[in-house]
């Protein structure tokens, strides 16, 4: 390449931008990255893979996720089963405290530094953070140090303050998808809504993790505007899920997003966050496959959740690990996190 093509070529700029200077794409940049060609989908997952290991170093962070509370929301999401809306299969339950400590212990054995406990609601009640709460003790009690993360749906000032004391290192709450999109995925609440408790979940100390899914009708454009957003809130984690056309959801007929699109918007994502950690989340299995998997640990991704997502199957642990020690990607310790 000339040097006058460097000039205008989307990756010449962004090399220079992103990996020398660590300035995240703007949303027109990212526009850019998605419409490239397949031609140049190598180019853009190397650059990506370049950007992780110079801003987040070569450690990959293994997380396991279990959900305390599953089904019965009242909330209207599209995509979700989870939704009382829906005729879907899924059904409400509670895990017991029993329960929640073996599945703490199961994913501290796989290697993993962050547990999530996770729970279909609008926002907890007293009673589902009184679990909470019964339940980090028993998992401390037990002798288990991972991490702790919970999602929990929208939250107040008083139920973030109670998060904070009971430890929480970490809160999810997913803006989904483009505030332009939303409206067209949730009815029952607004984009707004899940901002501000991210901005709580920050002020109060603890970390942040926010993403969403690709698939679900959003245009390239609001792809890209989602990506800005998301580096606009500065999250320390992005999980990236891919949709599941669950049955009896309003999206149970949406294609499946196809394996090079999906990669081509990770390798966008990171391009404009080189600083966040991007975790691969529901979908990829579906999506990616075990090649593309690999394929997406090399062109942005570093961090990962093993074994299966809440009302959907992911692949056994043991085939993520293996993957890992493959590619020669160091998993995070928990003592350096803690």
């Amino acid at each position: 390449m000339t040097a006058a093509a460097e000039k205008t070529d989307l990756l010449a700029i962004a090399r220079e931008q992103v990996l020398e200077r660590g300035v995240g794409l703007s949303q027109q940049q990212v526009v850019e990255v998605l419409r490239l060609g397949d031609d140049r989908l190598e180019e853009l997952l190397g650059l990506a893979h370049e950007v992780r290991m110079r801003w987040c170093g070569p450690e990959v962070e293994v997380e396991g996720i279990v959900s305390l509370k599953t089904g019965g929301c009242p909330e209207d999401c599209h995509f979700c089963s989870q939704s009382g809306r829906f005729p879907t299969p899924v059904r409400s339950a509670w895990l017991d405290i029993p329960g929640l400590v073996l599945a703490a212990r199961q994913t501290k054995a796989t290697g993993a530094t962050e547990f999530c406990i996770v729970a279909a609601v609008r926002g907890p009640d007293k009673r589902l953070l009184e679990q909470v709460r019964q339940g980090i003790k028993v998992i401390r009690d037990d002798g288990n140090d991972i991490q702790i993360a919970c999602s929990l749906g929208m939250l107040t000032q008083e139920q973030v303050d109670e998060l904070v004391e009971m430890g929480v290192h970490r809160y999810n709450h997913n803006l989904e998808t483009a505030r332009s999109h939303f409206p067209n995925v949730v009815t029952t609440h607004e984009w707004e809504e899940r901002w501000e408790t991210l901005q709580m979940v920050r002020a109060a100390g603890m970390e942040v993790c926010s993403g969403g899914i690709i698939g679900m009708g959003e245009s390239i454009e609001q792809r890209a505007e989602f990506a800005v957003q998301l580096a606009e809130l500065e999250p320390d984690e992005v999980p990236m899920n891919f949709l599941i056309p669950n049955p009896g959801t309003p999206y149970e007929n949406y294609p499946i997003v196809e394996g090079s699109e999906a990669l081509r918007t990770v390798a966008a994502f990171r391009l404009a966050m080189p600083r966040t950690m991007l975790r691969f989340a529901g979908g990829r299995e579906l999506t990616l496959g075990d090649l593309g998997a690999e394929q997406g640990m090399l062109g942005g991704i570093n961090a990962i959740i093993v074994g299966n997502y809440l009302t959907n199957l992911g692949r056994p642990a043991s085939q993520d690990l293996e993957m890992l020690a493959e590619l020669k990607m160091p998993i995070k310790a928990l003592n350096e996190t803690l």
